[in-house]
């Protein structure tokens, strides 16, 4: 029996953009290569040494493919109603997760998953969740004007709640998120005046909660990290800024061309090259050109993917999640990436399906599952969705 070619049953499986599963294999094994030479010194903590680590990450990454897939066969529409289901319960994660979560460095940003001995970080599912919701109510109420009482009860409540609920432990996290969904309702046309308006509120809550936090400390327990990591951001102060510092010096000791898998020396002294500082890591041992420019196109590529299947799909919930996710990973690799060549303030946020971590991980990969559901419905003709053959519509009506 003739078995057919592997590229003909890649095609039977992997529907949707093919692009997409492209750049996250890309990335996916970019993240191998840099975890397994980063962590190395991490070796001698574990039994197993390295090899242990490697096998860890790999499955982590195997398992985040596998949710990849299964999220990119169900119908997108399904996200829609599973986002009004979740959000009540997300809501009331995050508030379990700052009154009983893990603490690290004073941040209780972790929720354990009884009897499998499993954390994960409560704001990842939040930001896949109030995206999809808010790509929900967007789309159902696009022909409607908008008035400030229904952008109040419709969007700035639950936004409000999530990101008020993450604010405490993960500023930087809850700005992203933030800002992201205020992208999106201009996206879905809601009037600049009420954006503004959100703004205006939003900024009057924080300066209240700075002042009662003056009064309650533990309101914002790490208001101090913040605040020191602002004021002593390109300063000459060696101690506050030596991840930073030695960041730069990976950067500078990589050079313009690769210098090969292994040859990173940054990860014996620079504070966590295989997270938080992995994009200083990936230059020291790939260079600027190809380790720091190819790997800022990747994610430029995915996101400009986002845009394409946005502006073709035929649902404005599938134009308006895709949009949505897309704009919140590149955002954050976007930020990841600034940090390690200083020109923001250390924020913590990982890269995208390259850092080591865990279960955050997998919510990408959910991300990126529902941006190919969505894709599916567009070039596969799959969903009732457009015709791969025909153009997109000029005026981009779907986008909005």
């Amino acid at each position: 029996m003739h078995n057919p070619p592997m590229s003909n049953l890649l095609e039977q499986h992997l529907k949707g953009d093919r692009t997409i599963w492209v750049v996250a294999l890309l990335l996916g094994v970019t993240s191998l290569l840099a975890v397994y030479s980063a962590s190395s010194w991490m070796g001698w903590q574990h039994s197993g040494g390295t090899l242990r680590i490697l096998v860890k990450h790999a499955l982590m990454l195997a398992a985040g493919g596998g949710i990849m897939y299964a999220a990119s066969k169900l119908r997108f529409t399904v996200y829609s109603k599973l986002s009004q289901v979740f959000l009540g319960a997300t809501v009331a994660l995050l508030l379990l997760t700052l009154l009983v979560g893990s603490n690290v460095n004073g941040a209780s940003r972790w929720l354990a998953i009884p009897g499998v001995g499993i954390t994960f970080q409560t704001s990842d599912l939040a930001r896949v969740v109030i995206i999809a919701y808010m790509a929900r109510v967007l789309a159902r109420h696009r022909e409607e004007p908008w008035t400030f009482r229904e952008v109040a009860l419709r969007l700035i409540l639950p936004v409000g709640a999530v990101c008020g609920l993450i604010l405490p432990a993960n500023f930087s996290t809850a700005a992203l998120l933030f800002f992201t969904c205020m992208v999106l309702m201009f996206i879905g046309q809601v009037p600049v005046k009420h954006l503004l308006g959100i703004c205006g509120i939003a900024a009057g809550a924080f300066a209240l909660l700075l002042l009662l936090s003056k009064a309650n400390p533990e309101l914002l327990p790490r208001l101090q990290t913040w605040q020191s990591r602002v004021t002593n951001h390109g300063g000459t102060d060696r101690d506050a800024n030596y991840q930073v510092n030695n960041a730069k010096i990976a950067i500078v000791h990589g050079g313009f061309l690769p210098n090969g898998p292994g040859t990173g020396t940054s990860r014996n002294y620079m504070p966590h090259p295989e997270s938080d500082m992995i994009y200083a890591f990936i230059i020291e041992e790939y260079g600027s050109i190809i380790g720091g420019l190819g790997l800022l196109l990747l994610y430029l590529i995915l996101f400009s993917r986002a845009v394409r299947i946005a502006n073709r799909c035929e649902k404005p919930f599938g134009a308006l999640v895709a949009m949505g996710l897309a704009l919140s990973l590149v955002l954050q690799a976007l930020v990841n990436m600034a940090v390690g060549v200083n020109l923001v303030p250390v924020t913590g946020q990982p890269l995208p399906l390259v850092s080591m971590g865990g279960t955050s991980m997998w919510f990408t990969c959910l991300s990126l599952g529902i941006m190919l559901s969505v894709s599916r419905s567009v070039y596969d003709g799959a969903h009732g969705g457009a015709n791969p053959s025909q153009p997109p519509a000029a005026d981009g009506h779907a986008a909005a």
